[in-house]
């Protein structure tokens, strides 16, 4: 197959949408989690943390694999012209979700209090914990919805929907967040104890993540009905000589969402058990009355900074599953091949950069997005912004693994990682004393460790090498070269001019200078950068100025 074969490149370019709506959507998280953190102080972040922690296991368990089981199961039929099968798979996911979802929904609300105290020993985050229960049975059933149309090959109503919640969720939380926090300062006032506040204060941001989930939900119903008439169309030529069963198609999506639920539930649970291993000893060792504040720190600012590029490699991600499995079932191995090379050198060329650039701007960006302290978390950035590319490639991995239907191998792998992971966490923090810094270094470990056994594990089952040179070597040079240009503007520009304007210019000038390294060294290709969204007008400008 021809690189400049349109069809090769569908994923990147659906995952590019989705990219950018994930990426815009980071953003706008960021701008509502700062008058939220600023209202509620790092404490409340804490609390905020812990309620989502297990409202995120709960949503592991329940729901969280199903758009990727559907995507994948109703791929491998549309690619068949199974369109009735689609259907029926899709029918038969929403009753399952249904049922996982409501249950998930009533442990989390009548078991609040349990999960809050005994595994994270934060028991007033049980207050935020209540307010997403009913988010638990909303989200399972949208994830149905978006993992049928991904299944289909777009990723547009996904995009969509997700733009439209983030946004609804970040003005519902910011002033949900206030005004449950003047009620909470009431209640603290007759209780005298403040942490009322802060704990009131985290259930009003936690009340934008239900009401965004509400709003992405009704404008999925909304186009699935749209869509309804194309997809009656389809099943008239439908190709199919039998139908499934109900009970064939719920042993299917047992058999596709388990082994996803076991490699997400172990790679995510580890933000879970660090957390609550810290406040354990951050109790142990006497320090149980900042343990809320320092865990706000560390996720109201380091993590939220971290999670915005990684947002392009669970975009792909989404993306390249259902692809991939079409690959597979129509044995397309060598296409295959070229979806992954493709995929892992287009996270690199981001996440590298990225993670440069925060290591160099995150003490100024800290400073002009949140209030209280800016010291850790910037120090947690420098040290901890390599696990940007590590979290990066092992997400894609994973989703790469799952697309050739290699389901187990994540699983394996999360838990030997999973394992080293826990020891570091327990040498840095019981012993050392490191802290927070304990927390990053064991993460970054976690991270390193699953992209090599992802990576060994791909290369095995795909017979796939990785192309070295424009994938990582490339990148890391113009990063070089980017990041001293950054450092020495923002260095200069920051005895001059105000902060916001110094990170501004530093930044831009930053880009151009990445981009630019990048073309010169043919880091990237014109057929890869026209499969994007707007690649075309990039090649113009790079043509222009006779960098291609």
């Amino acid at each position: 197959m021809s690189d400049h074969n349109p069809k090769n490149s569908n994923f990147i370019v659906q995952g590019g949408i989705l990219a950018a709506a994930g990426i815009i959507s980071r953003i706008i998280g960021f701008i509502y989690r700062i008058p939220l953190q600023n209202t509620i102080g790092d404490a409340g972040m804490g609390y905020y943390s812990a309620a989502f922690q297990i409202y995120s296991i709960m949503l592991i368990i329940s729901s969280y694999s199903l758009p990727v089981a559907v995507s994948k199961l109703v791929a491998a039929r549309a690619a068949k012209g199974q369109y009735r099968n689609a259907r029926r798979f899709f029918h038969g996911a929403l009753l399952f979700a249904f049922l996982t979802g409501t249950a998930a929904c009533a442990v989390t609300l009548f078991g609040a209090d349990t999960l809050a105290g005994n595994i994270m020993s934060m028991p007033k985050s049980a207050i935020a914990l209540r307010m997403l229960a009913p988010t638990l049975l909303i989200v399972a059933l949208m994830g149905v919805i978006r993992g049928y149309f991904q299944g289909l090959g777009t990723m547009v109503p996904t995009a969509f929907s997700q733009l439209l919640e983030q946004i609804v969720n970040a003005v519902i939380s910011v002033v949900a967040g206030v005004y449950l926090y003047e009620y909470g300062t009431k209640v603290a006032a007759l209780l005298r104890d403040d942490n009322y506040a802060y704990a009131w204060g985290a259930a009003g941001g936690t009340l934008g993540t239900g009401a965004g989930a509400l709003t992405g939900l009704l404008v999925l119903l909304i186009m699935f009905a749209v869509h309804k008439r194309k997809m009656r169309r389809n099943i008239i030529k439908d190709s199919a000589r039998y139908v499934d069963s109900y009970g064939r198609i719920f042993s299917a999506i047992l058999v596709t969402v388990l082994p996803v639920i076991l490699s997400t539930t172990i790679y995510n649970i580890s933000d879970t058990i660090d957390q609550g291993v810290f406040n354990y000893v951050m109790d142990v060792k006497g320090f149980s009355d900042i343990k809320a504040e320092y865990w706000g720190i560390y996720s109201g600012k380091y993590r939220v900074l971290t999670n915005v590029p990684i947002a392009l490699a669970n975009a792909l991600c989404s993306s390249m599953m259902p692809s991939l499995a079409a690959c597979i079932e129509n044995g397309e191995r060598r296409l295959a091949r070229h979806k992954v090379a493709v995929g892992i050198r287009f996270v690199m060329i981001i996440s590298i950069p990225c993670a440069t650039a925060l290591a160099i701007l995150g003490r100024p960006l800290i400073s002009m997005m949140f209030t209280g302290e800016v010291d850790i978390p910037a120090s947690l950035l420098r040290m901890g912004s390599a696990s940007v590319v590590f979290y990066s490639l092992s997400t894609l991995s994973n989703g790469i693994l799952q697309g050739i239907d290699k389901m187990r191998i994540p699983v394996r792998n999360a838990a030997i990682a999973l394992v080293l992971h826990l020891g570091i966490l327990y040498v840095t923090i019981g012993v050392f004393d490191w802290k927070l810094y304990g927390v990053v270094i064991s993460c970054m470990a976690f991270g390193l460790l699953m992209c090599i056994l992802n990576w060994l594990s791909i290369a095995k089952h795909l017979r796939y090498h990785q192309e070295m040179r424009r994938t990582f070597v490339v990148p890391i040079i113009a990063s070089i070269v980017m990041g001293a240009v950054v450092w020495l503007l923002y260095f200069i520009l920051s005895r001059s001019s105000t902060q916001i304007v110094s990170v501004a210019i530093a930044s831009v000038a930053g880009i151009i200078v990445y981009f630019v390294v990048l073309l010169l060294l043919r880091g990237v290709r014109e057929s890869e950068l026209r499969s994007l969204p707007g690649g075309g007008a990039v090649v113009a400008i790079a043509k222009l100025f006779r960098l291609m």
